[in-house]
């Protein structure tokens, strides 16, 4: 991996960490999405115009349906994220949601983008997800706690974590696709995939009112949060992946753990840290594996 795109994807890991933290703490639902949506929508329109402005009206079908899918899979995963965070501990859902996916997002990027991983870099990935569940609590996670409403929650986040993980890999594919092979802008891609989500939200909106603007008064400093370093993460990575294979900017991705070990502990009061700085240290060395492969 080309050391531009590692620094690219570092800097997105840290941004990436600091939101998500933001998105526990709000404890929202698909009204906290939907905010997120709208903020995001606003705060980003100046770059999605400037970025998009004479590149969107040349997108053909395949174009349009490669957002269109990233966008129904994007709100997949932000839901069933939200919903690990209201059953869960960020550090359970958080890693483990970011853990399996790299083993799934690599193993489709050779398989059906024609990439290749050598034994560095599959190291690089095995090290990784090691690292990452050693983040979420090692084998402690199956037996942690005598109380029924502790493993109630471990395996709610555990269940959660690996959904989100799933619908990590999916976007991970569809957008690796469409901006390595249809060579879509990575700044108009994410935010068109942004404004796609907004009318599939809409149902939120027209069910609930009342509840939308109590989740306004109460969550939109976290929703802003979101919006600003969501996108601006991502945007990140994507252009991380104009540089470097799929299947090595995914499983890198993960450093976010290092950020999130400690911040998770720090902030949210949850414990084992000398467990998680030790994956920590897991996720570092095969980040620097798959930099070297």
């Amino acid at each position: 991996m080309p050391l531009s795109a590692l620094a690219l994807v570092l800097l997105a890991a840290v941004l990436h960490a600091s939101w998500n933290i933001a998105a526990k703490r709000a404890g929202g639902d698909q009204r906290f999405t939907l905010l997120t949506s709208l903020i995001t929508s606003v705060v980003w329109l100046p770059a999605g115009l400037w970025f998009g402005w004479n590149e969107v009206p040349l997108w053909g079908w395949a174009q349009w349906g490669a957002v269109a899918a990233s966008a129904v899979v994007h709100l997949l995963y932000f839901n069933s994220l939200l919903k690990g965070y209201r059953v869960g501990d960020l550090t359970v859902v958080y890693p483990l949601a970011r853990g399996s996916a790299p083993l799934l997002t690599a193993g489709v990027a050779v398989a059906l983008l024609g990439e290749r991983l050598t034994i560095v870099g599959a190291a690089g990935v095995l090290a990784v997800c090691g690292g990452v569940f050693l983040v979420a609590g090692g084998p402690a996670l199956w037996r942690r706690g005598h109380d029924p409403v502790a493993r109630a929650r471990v395996r709610a986040g555990v269940r959660w974590g690996l959904i989100t993980g799933a619908a990590i890999a999916g976007y991970s594919v569809i957008d690796g696709y469409a901006i390595k092979v249809l060579a879509i802008g990575p700044v108009v891609f994410d935010y068109v995939c942004n404004l796609l989500r907004v009318p599939l939200q809409l149902p939120t909106l027209l069910r609930s009112r009342a509840g939308l603007r109590q989740a306004w008064r109460a969550q939109w400093k976290h929703a802003l949060v979101v919006a600003l370093l969501g996108p601006l993460a991502y945007i990140l990575v994507l252009y991380a992946l104009t540089l470097a294979p799929l299947s090595h900017v995914a499983p890198a991705r993960e450093v976010s753990m290092l950020v999130a070990a400690l911040l998770g502990g720090r902030l949210l009061g949850e414990a084992d840290r000398g467990l998680r700085l030790l994956g920590a240290g897991c996720i570092a060395g095969g980040v620097m594996a798959l930099a070297l492969g």
